[in-house]
């Protein structure tokens, strides 16, 4: 892992001392990003309430450049001339695939209308995700069914799981491959500590593909 990557982990735990402890899985977090990435992989999100703002929020860091311009690829700008302004081929940047699963509201609905409100992400999982994607759940109290299921489901079909839970022992616990628990127990608490962890997260693997 490169040096400045690193250090976007020794100013984490700097800053936020509760979060120390958790600096080794986010270094296995960020792998299993890259590593995504690496296979053009998809990256799924999902939450609820709060934690559906912070998949989206998640997702946006990914979608674009974060705290780095990641200006497209020799290859990818060759081939974006050819067809694009030259305007608009200069300013699009390389992203990292991520799809916030929460913001799909007509296979939502559809979903808890036809099969439960319970598998409104595990139906998105199965659909889209492949073996060697990744699964990021959100959940403050570690119980959110949804994403349980999802979490359940994406491991039956290789999707490697990383969940964001509160202090307290929840049902997400068993089914995240990686597992960031920080020590809170109230919901608006546990994601004001989520907050600067995946910012870390997102900046980490961004510095390690494109800086």
């Amino acid at each position: 892992m490169k040096t400045n990557t690193r250090a976007i982990a020794d100013t984490l735990a700097k800053c936020y001392p509760a979060l120390a402890s958790l600096t080794g899985t986010l270094t296995q977090a960020v792998e299993a990003l890259c590593t995504c990435h690496a296979r053009n992989g998809l990256i799924l999100l999902c939450g609820n309430g709060g934690s559906a703002a912070d998949a989206a929020h998640i997702s946006g860091e990914l979608l674009k450049g974060f705290l780095s311009h990641r200006p497209a690829s020799p290859g990818q700008l060759d081939t974006l001339q050819r067809h694009l302004a030259p305007e608009l081929a200069s300013k699009l940047q390389q992203g990292i695939r991520a799809v916030n699963l929460c913001e799909a509201s007509a296979i939502v609905t559809a979903t808890a209308n036809d099969l439960g409100p319970d598998l409104i992400f595990a139906q998105h999982v199965f659909a889209l995700g492949r073996p060697g994607d990744v699964l990021i759940g959100l959940s403050t109290s570690g119980n959110a069914a949804n994403v349980t299921y999802a979490f359940q489901t994406a491991q039956a079909v290789g999707i490697r799981t990383i969940g964001l839970t509160g202090a307290k022992p929840g049902r997400i616990d068993a089914h995240s491959d990686l597992l960031f628990k920080v020590p809170e127990t109230e919901t608006y608490k546990v994601q004001e500590l989520h907050l600067p962890l995946y910012h870390a997260l997102c900046a980490m693997t961004e510095a390690e593909l494109f800086a």
